[in-house]
């Protein structure tokens, strides 16, 4: 009898320790979990306050796009109103509209006019050799007008 108390007593210490070591890993594996879940909820809640930061970003860029919707609907209809007015000062003076019709002069027509330019390097030479002085010492290329260009 003793040998069967022995070996029942062993079998409960050994189930016993078997039972705490499952516990101690167990324990471990809840704790790994644990932390695994605290990182997740970090970023989940990191992930929540960017998406409401970008909602009340895109919120205000729909409120900005509207009122600027709006103020190019002002100017557009004052640009018209403006040109409706323009129209019928000319159509009511005489004056005016040959004044309006006739062509511009040769000076202010060379003042809007310039080349095509492939970039920017371009119009700045353009610019730099528009309005040199000419070599005193041979005559200027266009001798009725001021600038060479």
């Amino acid at each position: 009898m003793n040998r069967i108390l022995i070996a029942m007593l062993a079998a409960a210490l050994m189930s016993l320790g078997l039972t705490g070591w499952r516990w101690s890993v167990t324990s471990k594996a809840l704790n790994e979990a644990q932390k695994i879940i605290n990182t997740l909820s970090a970023g989940i809640e990191s992930r929540d306050r960017a998406i409401s930061r970008l909602d009340s970003e895109n919120r205000q860029s729909q409120q900005r796009e509207v009122a600027l919707r709006q103020r190019q609907g002002q100017a557009s209809v004052q640009a018209l109103t403006r040109e409706i007015h323009i129209q019928r000062e000319n159509d009511e003076n005489p004056m005016l509209r040959t004044w309006s019709a006739a062509a511009l002069p040769a000076d202010v027509i060379r003042l809007h006019s310039r080349p095509a330019f492939a970039n920017a390097r371009d119009y700045l030479d353009w610019l730099s050799a528009r309005d040199k002085l000419p070599n005193t010492e041979q005559q200027p290329a266009f001798a009725g007008r001021s600038g060479g260009g």
